[in-house]
This record gives structure tokens, C-alpha cells and sequence, in this order.
């Protein structure tokens, strides 16, 4: 699958489509190859079906026209990046993937900040495992008779009791991977719930 352009007689009507086609792929910049292609073409494909219709109008009347109705790629382009950053996200599990494919949605519903929050509390879990290592004495989990924490504390005397001592990081190893691995399976089960909705 190969993208050609669309050749204009009229120079101004190239100069506008190859500024739409550029704005396309500026929103689609944060995809995957393949993924950005696929849209590129179908962008493509509706121009160049738009262009052939013969009229008494111009070629830069008719691709106005196709482009206007086509919309803004910034704005109409924005949902479907979300979504296909979304899909791809939880099919690879790659933790990069999920933070942009959050980052995307943020702005579709009070779900994708609290499934952020959650993420990010595994990040905190994970900066508790270095900690640990580093700080092993101050950082754990912590208990006593009225406080529990998980985290550090900067308590010389220590009052209170490391639970876990050296069994902190593994405990914090497997809880973050059954954590991750719950998190994004949610996540992917929310995703289909919404394609199932939207049809």
C-alpha cells in the first residue's frame, strides 16, 4: 500500500491539497506507521472521488468543496488517534503505548483519568521497590496500632514496624505486574464496551 497524490492542472488547487495532506499527517504524527497510512489513504481516496465529479466548477472549487466537507484533520482526526492509540495500546501491553493512548483520551470521560490515577499509583509502586533498595531501613511498608503505609519515612527512631523487610520488593514486583496486567485488561474491556455503544 503506496500513497500517491492527486496531480492538479491548477497549481493553486495542489498547493491547497498538499497543505491539507500534510495537516493529516501532522495529526496522525503520534501513530504508528501503518495506522497513519490507513487514514492518509482514506483521506485521500474521498478527495480524489470529490475532484473527479465534472461540474462547471473549478478544480480548487471542488476540492475546496471536498475538503470542507472532510472537515479540519486537527479536529476530526482527534477521536478516531485516540481511539486506534487505545486499541493499540492493549493489544501490546507496551507501557509507552498506554500513557499516550491515555494522554489521547484524557479529554473522553471522567473513566480515562481515574484508569490514569491508577497507572500512575503503580509508578509510585515501582519508585517504592527503588527506595527499598536504596533506603532499606526507611522505606517498606509500613504498621503500627493507628497508621499503615506503604512508602518512606524519614522517622529516625522508627516507632514504627517494616512488615515485609527484605520480602517488600517482591511482594511490590508481583503486585505491580497483576496490577498492570488488571489495569489494562479493564482498560481493553472498556474500549470494546464503547465500541459496542457507538454502534
Amino acid at each position: 500500500m503506496e500513497f500517491k497524490e492527486i496531480q492538479f492542472i491548477d497549481s493553486n488547487a495542489q498547493r491547497v491539497y498538499r497543505n491539507y495532506i500534510q495537516s493529516i499527517k501532522n495529526a496522525t504524527k503520534q501513530l504508528y506507521a501503518e495506522d497513519a497510512l490507513e487514514i492518509l489513504m482514506e483521506f485521500n481516496s474521498h478527495l480524489y472521488e470529490s475532484v473527479q465529479i465534472k461540474n462547471s466548477k473549478s478544480e480548487i472549487d471542488n476540492l475546496l468543496n471536498a475538503i470542507d466537507k472532510l472537515g479540519a484533520p486537527e479536529e476530526v482526526l482527534k477521536p478516531l488517534v485516540a481511539d486506534k492509540m487505545l486499541d493499540r495500546a492493549t493489544r501490546s501491553f507496551k507501557p509507552t503505548d498506554i500513557f499516550k493512548a491515555l494522554f489521547l483520551n484524557i479529554g473522553n470521560g471522567i473513566s480515562y483519568i481515574i484508569f490514569g490515577i491508577l497507572y500512575f499509583f503503580i509508578g509510585i509502586f515501582t519508585l517504592c521497590i527503588f527506595l527499598k533498595i536504596f533506603l532499606e531501613n526507611r522505606s517498606g511498608m509500613f504498621y503500627s496500632a493507628d497508621i499503615f503505609f506503604i512508602g518512606y519515612t524519614d522517622d529516625q527512631n522508627l516507632l514504627i514496624n517494616e512488615v515485609l523487610g527484605n520480602w517488600f520488593i517482591p511482594v511490590m514486583l508481583l503486585l505491580n505486574i497483576a496490577l498492570y496486567f488488571i489495569l489494562t485488561m479493564a482498560l481493553k474491556l472498556k474500549r470494546s464496551i464503547n465500541i459496542k455503544y457507538k454502534k
